[in-house]
């Protein structure tokens, strides 16, 4: 037990060192996420926008500003998170790949990326909430810091699969703020006006979007959205894991295969080596 716990603690300062010197993360958290939900709360007008939320039936009025605030504040934690796993995966896929052919578990390195993308969900969604309660007042901040949490862990996971897959890091970047800009826009009713259709319930963010808009203008908790969108993570991570294994596997056979056995011998032989070449002027004087 103690050999487990020892190799995890390290494995887990591994990671954490790792986003640690990642310094422009730093600043997004600090920076980007105050200014861009700020932004979609005084840029975008305060009338009503009628929808229904699909998590609890009823139907809303809420505010358009306070409306894309949420949303706002979903695609900073899903870039943020996305942002920082791809990039730790990315940067120490070499490392973590000499730490597997080295002996070191998979298991731990993978919990310990797992213990870091969890810390990491937890203090931006824990800052965007604060953020949000200073501009309006949610029904229940708590259900929407676990929405923001939720989704955060989604996207982390989806940046551990583009790090271990893609092989340039624009390539990665590129994925992760398409696949949050087309996730959370086509939700959002103010700048969708195909919010409602059925197809948004497939969308990787779908179930925290729904339980951070019944956070921020219902009363009734929504326990199933929040259950689907860690369903969600639960499947991202799986594929993260197959991805992990994949790319920290060993390009060595570890079963070579011996030559067959030469006709009439009982044990393999060796390939003779090849005899050097005779001088020219004494080829024509050897015996056949």
């Amino acid at each position: 037990m103690r050999f487990h716990l020892s190799r995890f603690a390290l494995a887990t300062g591994f990671a954490l060192t790792e986003h640690g010197r990642n310094r422009f993360a730093m600043v997004l958290v600090l920076l980007f996420v105050p200014l861009w939900t700020t932004l979609a709360y005084l840029a975008m007008p305060d009338t009503s926008a009628p929808m229904q939320l699909h998590a609890t039936g009823e139907r809303l009025s809420p505010r358009g500003n306070e409306l894309t605030e949420i949303s706002g504040a979903l695609n900073a934690i899903t870039l943020i998170t996305g942002f920082m796993m791809f990039s730790a995966t990315f940067s120490g896929s070499r490392f973590d790949r000499r730490l597997a052919m080295s002996g070191y578990p998979r298991v731990h390195l993978v919990l310990a990326k797992v213990t870091g993308l969890g810390l990491i969900s937890a203090v931006v969604a824990a800052y965007a909430t604060a953020i949000t309660c200073l501009a309006w007042s949610p029904r229940q901040p708590l259900l929407l810091a676990a929405a923001l949490f939720s989704a955060g862990l989604t996207y982390g996971a989806l940046g551990v699969v583009f790090g271990s897959v893609l092989r340039r890091e624009v390539e990665g970047m590129f994925a992760i703020v398409m696949t949050s800009i087309i996730d959370l826009a086509l939700q959002n009713p103010i700048t969708s006006s195909g919010a409602d259709t059925p197809i948004m319930r497939y969308l990787p963010s779908y179930g925290a979007m729904q339980a951070s808009t019944a956070a921020g203008f219902s009363s009734n908790p929504v326990p199933r959205h929040l259950a689907l969108q860690l369903l969600w993570f639960a499947g991202t991570a799986l594929i993260a894991l197959m991805s992990f294994r994949r790319s920290t596997r060993s390009t060595l056979s570890v079963n070579p295969q011996l030559p067959e056995p030469a006709p009439g011998r009982g044990t393999p032989s060796l390939p003779a080596s090849r005899r050097a070449a005779a001088p020219a002027g004494t080829a024509d004087m050897e015996t056949p």
